[in-house]
C-alpha cells in the first residue's frame, strides 16, 4: 500500500511538471480570441428566395474610412436593367453622399490582382430616406445594363471613402432591379457586409 501511494505521488509530480508549463505557454494565445476570423457566413432566414451576392471592402474595422464594392456579376443579371435599387439596413449608420457613390464596370480582384473600376457608367443616383429612417439608393443608368446573354462583364455599386458604422456586426444590403419592359422591380440578391 505504501508503494502504491509513493508511485501515485511520483506520477502526480510528473503530471504537474508537464501540465503547468503547457498552461502557462498557452495563456497568451487565449487573450486574442476576439481576433479569430470565421471561415463561414451565417444567414438567418435561409429560404429558397435568398440569393447571396459577392462584395468586397477595403477596411472592416468600425469608424475606419472604407471603400465597398457591391458586385453585379453576369450570373446575377437575367435581364437588361433600367433601374437598380439598393436597400440600406437601418443599423448601417454612416453618412452617404451622392458624390461618394458611383456605378462602374469592375474588374473583380483575386489572388494576384486588385479590385478596381475599369469604366464609370453614367447614371443618375438618388438617395431616399423615408419617415421610418429606412434608406435606399436608386441608380438610373443612362443606358440599360445588359443581361448576361449580351454582356459577360461585371458591374459594381461603389461606396467611396465612407466611414464604417461605430458598431461592429453584420449588415445585410438588398438589391432590386427593374427589367427592361417591366414596371416593377424584382429581387436580385443580398450582400452581407461584416464590420468587426
Amino acid at each position: 500500500m505504501f508503494k502504491n501511494t509513493k508511485k501515485f505521488a511520483l506520477n502526480f509530480k510528473i503530471l504537474k511538471f508537464l501540465i503547468i508549463p503547457a498552461f502557462l505557454v498557452s495563456t497568451p494565445l487565449l487573450t486574442n480570441i476576439q481576433n479569430v476570423k470565421a471561415g463561414m457566413e451565417f444567414q438567418w432566414d435561409q429560404n429558397s428566395g435568398y440569393r447571396k451576392l459577392k462584395w468586397f471592402q477595403k477596411e472592416n474595422k468600425p469608424r475606419f474610412r472604407n471603400t465597398i464594392y457591391f458586385f453585379l456579376r453576369p450570373i446575377d443579371r437575367n435581364a437588361d436593367l433600367l433601374k437598380i435599387n439598393l436597400a440600406i439596413p437601418k443599423t448601417f449608420k454612416s453618412t452617404l453622399k451622392k458624390e461618394k457613390i458611383s456605378f462602374c464596370k469592375v474588374k473583380i480582384g483575386g489572388f494576384d490582382s486588385r479590385t478596381r473600376c475599369l469604366e464609370d457608367i453614367p447614371a443618375d443616383i438618388e438617395i431616399n430616406t423615408n419617415e421610418s429612417s429606412l434608406r435606399s439608393i436608386d441608380i438610373y443608368p443612362y443606358s440599360p445594363i445588359p443581361s448576361n446573354k449580351d454582356n459577360k462583364e461585371s458591374y459594381a455599386i461603389v461606396f467611396k471613402k465612407i466611414f464604417n458604422p461605430k458598431k461592429s456586426g453584420l449588415y445585410q444590403f438588398h438589391s432590386f432591379g427593374q427589367p427592361k419592359g417591366k414596371t416593377v422591380s424584382r429581387y436580385i440578391g443580398s450582400w452581407t457586409i461584416v464590420i468587426d
